[in-house]
């Protein structure tokens, strides 16, 4: 790695750019952003083509002025038009009706005209400029000052000056030192027929800082089968990397009292101070699951030593990731609080609103432990009747009296004192709702108390348990019986606060949810995004370190906000917004740039962009940083030979590098 860093640091760069071997032309016109070129057919041919895209560099070329040493950095957009163009076309038209042969070696053109019409003009954006400082030279990302477009020649990159330029950072990062990790190599089109001999080109490598992938925002967009999955298996690679050469092996370690273990990074080192967890939401089963295109390369067998997997299902060498709903009340109301939400009404908003947190110093026979447990009485009388399965010999325990027992059986044979079943008990509830407004005791039991028996939270357990609302039958229970796939009848630890664990110790996790309903999908991947960001978010709040936790999304369009949805609330908005103060990062993949909230979008700073295939997704795409200048040639693809070929912007890098990403091999 030493030899590459000083390959590309330690050059004489402005000697090393002008190689006249590489010249292409001069400009004819500049300015801040633009600069036109005249080129001819003899030196595009010399350089091995000019493709689309690619980088060039204009030196400030002036003999009587030799201590001006700056480079403007541009990159080929189209032709352009020359001020002779309309002379040179009328010509050709001449040349054609008279039939005579004007190409090859063959062309009955005289010399002088053959060279005429070999000059045309080449439109190119300018990315910034390479200047001297001192002894090292700066880039800025804008231009501060061009002088008339004769001063300048232009030339195609060497080798050496290209993975410079694809790699330039910020000046306190060292492109592809021992930090930083080949991606992939440039790439200028789909056409390859020079780039086998084209030196100043090939296998010309890119390299990517885990630095900008860790808590920020990153996208990976394109169709179908062009490269998304192996990009992300090597950001995944790359953070794993990068993990291991972690300053402390565990995020609650000691430390010196000068080292502050809010800051992420080491700045001695570079790397993260603590091991980084990875947690991936596996639509598609083909990071949790061996299958035929991983060819070897599955994440979960590479990384075996710490990848965790949880599914849905029961599955061989997978945890289950369901709920206890009766022994583990606030866990499993959070899931039929989020499946709710898709449904509409007073009664169920209500419902939602419930608060099962336990009196600060519980009493059984207080009024408020009377009134906590009847409330969890009730609800679990809801689950009894959704068909949720009841653990072996459970009983619930709430105060009742002779008045209230009776109105199940005459002879007040149902004490829920003494601990009854779920079926005694909602008989009980169900009694009581029945009677609640007619009954003498419920009446006599507010003008004496001043309130009501019921407060509101037993009311909307009530309406669920009985059904009924303002006398009208309603869904109530009913709708939670779909939750029935959620929940186990172990006890173990609740695997939401597992995950936490093992992302705290850097682990790999992975979230099968390959087996699972969209609905199912969705209030696994929220519930647990929310309890990582709730984690980090108090850690972050009393003082305490977090480490880097990597979110990765595929298939995001199944579980990220639509694009116009303006609920900022939403856990995967709140990720994008707030995660980085977090050290919460987030990557995600999908096909379409629109199907994506314009509020994630916003905060991404990393973007890997592949085949678009409609000019819709490239107008959504031209609003971000400079993906203008590759609109047209995203919607052109050759399924053979384009897959892994994408445009490329970083967040230490200025500007859209166009890459062919590695394929991710499990042997290397």
């Amino acid at each position: 790695m030493l030899d590459v860093i000083k390959k590309i640091t330690d050059i004489d760069f402005f000697k090393e750019g002008q190689n006249e071997d590489l010249f292409v032309g001069r400009p004819y016109s500049i300015n801040y952003n633009k600069a036109n070129l005249l080129i001819s057919d003899f030196w595009k041919h010399k350089v091995k083509g000019i493709p689309q895209g690619s980088f060039l560099l204009a030196f400030y070329d002036n003999p009587f002025e030799e201590n001006i040493q700056e480079a403007l950095l541009l990159r080929v957009l189209n032709p352009s038009s020359l001020p002779t163009d309309n002379n040179v076309i009328s010509s050709m038209i001449e040349y054609y009706k008279d039939n005579l042969n004007t190409s090859g070696k063959k062309s009955e053109l005289d010399d002088f005209t053959r060279y005429e019409f070999s000059f045309s003009g080449l439109e190119c954006r300018i990315l910034g400029a390479f200047y001297k400082e001192g002894n090292s030279f700066e880039f800025g990302a804008d231009v501060e000052n061009f002088y008339s477009a004769h001063n300048y020649k232009v030339f195609k990159a060497t080798s050496k000056i290209l993975e410079l330029i694809v790699n330039q950072r910020d000046k306190d990062l060292v492109a592809g030192g021992e930090n930083e990790f080949s991606i992939g190599t440039v790439r200028y089109s789909s056409t390859r027929r020079f780039y086998a001999t084209d030196e100043s080109v090939k296998n010309v490598k890119v390299y990517i800082n885990p630095g900008d992938m860790l808590g920020k925002r990153t996208a990976l967009f394109g169709m179908t089968r062009t490269g998304k999955s192996n990009s992300v298996k090597k950001i995944i690679e790359a953070s794993v990397e990068i993990s291991k050469k972690s300053k402390y092996k565990a995020l609650s370690t000691s430390s010196s009292p000068s080292d502050n273990l809010m800051e992420a990074i080491d700045k001695e080192s570079g790397a993260p101070k603590f091991p980084v967890g990875q947690i991936i939401f596996d639509i598609n089963g083909e990071y949790a699951n061996a299958n035929m295109q991983d060819k070897g390369t599955a994440i979960f067998e590479l990384y075996s030593e710490f990848t965790i997997r949880f599914s849905t299902l029961p599955k061989t060498d997978f945890k289950i990731m369901k709920v206890n709903f009766y022994n583990d009340l606030e866990a499993g109301f959070e899931l039929v609080r989020s499946h709710l939400l898709q449904s509409s009404g007073n009664y169920i908003e209500s419902f939602c609103a419930i608060d099962f947190t336990p009196p600060e110093n519980y009493d059984f026979f207080s009024s408020e432990g009377t009134r906590h447990d009847r409330l969890k009485a009730a609800y679990f009388c809801c689950l009894y009747k959704a068909n949720i399965p009841v653990p072996n010999n459970f009983k619930v325990k709430f105060r009742g009296n002779d008045i209230l027992n009776k109105l199940v059986k005459e002879d007040g044979s149902i004490k829920p004192d003494n601990g009854i079943s779920l079926e005694d008990a909602y008989n009980w509830f169900k009694a009581v709702a029945d009677n609640y407004n007619t009954h003498d005791y419920f009446s006599k039991y507010k003008a004496q108390k001043g309130h009501e028996w019921a407060d509101e939270d037993l009311k909307a357990v009530l309406v669920f348990l009985s059904r009924k609302k303002d006398g009208r039958v309603v869904d109530g229970y009913v709708k939670l019986r779909s939750l029935k796939e959620l929940h186990t009848e172990t006890i173990d630890k609740p695997f939401d606060v597992e995950i936490i664990d093992e992302l705290r110790k850097g682990k790999i996790v992975i979230i099968d949810l390959s087996q699972g309903n969209p609905e199912i999908q969705q209030l696994y991947s929220e519930r647990i995004c929310k309890k990582i960001f709730n984690d980090s978010m108090n850690r972050f709040i009393t003082n305490s370190p977090n480490n880097f936790i990597q979110f990765y999304f595929e298939e995001a369009h199944n579980l990220f906000p639509k694009k116009d949805d303006k609920d900022l609330s939403q856990i995967y908005n709140r990720i994008a917004k707030e995660g980085a103060k977090l050290n919460l990062g987030m990557i995600y993949a999908t096909q379409e740039v629109s199907s994506i909230s314009s509020n994630i979008l916003k905060n991404t700073q990393n973007w890997f962009i592949a085949h678009l295939n409609n000019e819709d997704e490239t107008r959504e795409l031209k609003k971000y940083y400079d993906f203008e200048d590759f609109t047209e040639s995203l919607v052109r693809f050759s399924a053979k030979n384009d897959k892994g070929f994408v445009r490329m912007k970083t967040y230490s890098n200025p500007f859209v590098v166009p890459v062919q990403i590695d394929q991710f091999l499990a042997n290397k």
